[in-house]
């Protein structure tokens, strides 16, 4: 599914080959990078990481109750916990070929909505008031969420105070990012390889 973009700064368009949006596809890639980034410290500690005495609470037989081993056992207030979550890695593998799918369709979603904006060059001095006015001055107002991904560092130092901007390198494009934001500014030199203009 084609989309042409106007790139900003230059005369030139741009002719991107993206894929038709998937619900699925989506969920799956953005499920994924929440699990990976997940700290995975909850902990629990079981009978035997407890504190206190090993020893049988009271006889086997003869005295009527229910028969027990030491206070440490999950059953007891103050026991060990059974089946409680450990330390452990919440990350799992996903095919790159999914998660490149996945990247093409998110920009998809922006492009087809008019969203998506390349730029040639911002040529900023790296001051949020130059950021400001240059985002003025092609429609961008503050009042939508703008995720600005480019390797301009000027760029970026410009725009990372403002809180409805938030700033990635070109390399750390990501699906996520791209659907918490309501309008995506990119360089136009990162889609360039994979661009017929």
């Amino acid at each position: 599914m084609p989309v042409t973009i106007d790139v900003i700064g230059s005369g030139r368009k741009l002719t991107l080959d993206l894929p038709e949006p998937k619900e699925s596809v989506l969920h799956e890639v953005v499920a994924w990078q929440l699990s990976k980034r997940r700290r995975g410290t909850a902990a629990t500690k079981t009978r035997g990481m407890k504190t206190g005495s090993t020893a049988k609470i009271y006889p086997q037989k003869g005295t009527g109750r229910a028969r027990h081993g030491d206070r440490k056992a999950p059953i007891f207030v103050g026991g060990g916990t059974a089946f409680g979550p450990h330390p452990r890695s919440y990350g799992y593998t996903l095919p790159k070929r999914v998660r490149r799918l996945g990247l093409a369709m998110a920009l998809a979603t922006r492009a087809n909505a008019g969203k998506l904006t390349l730029v040639e060059s911002f040529d900023i001095d790296g001051k949020t008031r130059a950021f400001v006015s240059w985002a003025k001055d092609h429609g961008f107002d503050g009042s939508e969420r703008v995720l600005l991904v480019t390797d301009d560092e000027m760029a970026r130092r410009a725009a990372r105070n403002l809180p409805w901007v938030d700033v990635l390198p070109g390399r750390g494009l990501n699906v996520y990012d791209i659907l918490r934001a309501e309008r995506v500014i990119a360089d136009a030199k990162i889609f360039d390889g994979e661009a017929g203009e």
